[in-house]
């Protein structure tokens, strides 16, 4: 009897090994332990892509470090699919969506959002010698963009959309240049904060033209329901503000403080 009790006993006590390590073996989603789990898209210059040296840099990149170690904690960047970056965040394998992720109404239902921290446009990139000049003249090209991005919406939401011959989705900014330049594509529709990276690195290959389709503004996005992770990742953005840090992030990719206060 009593080798049954203790062998009954043995078992109890592995069973509840087990499980508490399960339970604790996934650090995502949780925001109580050491380590932030932050989906990226790593081909978005300059807020987050990879190096000559395959390492990742960028913008989102030093200010998720930053705004981390402002938490006590330690930031680890994991390159995602941006078409599914929502799904990923609410299964819970990131923490984050940190990487020029645009505040709109809609992801405002999947996603809990910090304040803004920086402004952007979406805009219409061409090749520099192009006889493009204005949105109109778009009607019967062939437009790239970035799949399931903001850009997609900005220009859905443009009446040009209806006139534009072919909409080409692909899955990073990127390929969409490239297929610009080899004469693929008539225009693409894209970030201002990256057309502005890629015009300083090859001069004299793209031109952007003066209308925009919409105004936008950054933010970080939070698994709907954890609010203290929210709560606390924005106490440490408004601390980076008054410290300085932030502004000091900011002119090491922008040449100036363009974080919003």
């Amino acid at each position: 009897m009593m080798k049954r009790l203790g062998m009954t006993v043995f078992l109890i006590s592995a069973l509840f090994m087990i499980l508490t390590g399960c339970s604790g073996s996934s650090t995502a989603g949780k925001g109580n332990n050491d380590t932030l789990i932050i989906g990226i898209d790593d081909k978005f210059a300059p807020m987050g892509f990879r190096d000559k040296s395959n390492e990742l840099v960028g913008f989102d990149i030093d200010y998720a470090k930053a705004a981390a170690k402002e938490m006590g904690m330690k930031a680890k960047f994991q390159p995602i699919d941006w078409k599914t970056k929502e799904s990923e965040l609410s299964s819970g394998r990131i923490d984050l969506i940190w990487n020029g992720y645009t505040i709109t109404d809609d992801r405002k239902k999947k996603v809990l959002f910090t304040k803004p921290y920086l402004e952007n446009a979406q805009v219409v990139v061409t090749l520099a010698d192009s006889k493009i000049g204005k949105l109109a003249d778009l009607e019967g090209k062939v437009v790239g963009l970035q799949g399931l991005s903001s850009a997609s919406d900005a220009l859905a939401a443009n009446p040009v959309n209806t006139k534009v011959k072919t909409v080409t989705e692909f899955a990073d900014n990127v390929m969409a240049l490239n297929d610009l330049k080899s004469g693929r594509l008539d225009a693409v529709v894209i970030d201002e904060v990256v057309i502005d990276y890629y015009m300083t690195k090859e001069e004299g290959t793209f031109k952007v033209l003066d209308e925009s389709l919409a105004p936008e503004q950054y933010g970080i996005g939070v698994k709907k329901g954890n609010e203290e992770l929210l709560e606390k990742l924005q106490k440490a953005l408004d601390q980076l503000n008054e410290n300085g840090k932030a502004a000091e992030v900011s002119n090491k990719w922008f040449g100036e403080d363009k974080i919003l206060k």
